[in-house]
């Protein structure tokens, strides 16, 4: 006879195996449950084609849009940004970064009646212009601010 314990331990691997074979065949992966990114946005070289991707169009007009970031990063891999706008129907909102490789960093699609207000950290492979763009109604609007990547922080 078999004992109690041994038919425990055999059960747990048989059901073990199992799981680990359908996770290799990829049958439980959860791709219903991710979410949808735009990759083409962010994975196009060059200012003008991550705003033609994102926008739909490389000219977006100054507008009512605020960007706060350090005129000095100390640390070009966490460089804390924050982008506010007062306008009506704001949808979305984007940050760019004018010399990254990739120059689209964040793009952000809001709830109707949510409040134009993001933040959070991004990374710049070296001084340059970071952009934010609201889109408001069926228009885009953006503003510009220029941060030196330092090492240290000492300078510019």
């Amino acid at each position: 006879m078999i004992s109690t314990k041994r038919r425990v331990f055999l059960k747990g691997t048989l059901a073990a195996g199992t799981v680990g074979v359908a996770v290799g065949a990829g049958l439980l992966a959860p791709s219903k449950l991710l979410a949808a990114w735009p990759s083409e946005a962010f994975g196009a070289e060059g200012l003008e084609a991550a705003f033609e991707a994102v926008t739909g169009s490389s000219d977006i007009a100054d507008g009512d849009v605020t960007l706060s970031a350090p005129e000095i990063a100390e640390n070009g891999a966490v460089v804390p940004v924050s982008v506010e706008s007062s306008l009506d129907n704001v949808t979305e909102m984007a940050v760019f970064v004018e010399l990254n490789n990739l120059p689209l960093v964040a793009h952000y699609v809001l709830a109707d009646g949510a409040h134009a207000n993001i933040s959070g950290r991004i990374r710049m492979g070296e001084s340059s212009n970071v952009i934010a763009a609201v889109k408001s109604g069926d228009t885009w609007y953006k503003t510009v601010q220029e941060v030196k990547v330092t090492v240290g922080g000492c300078g510019g």
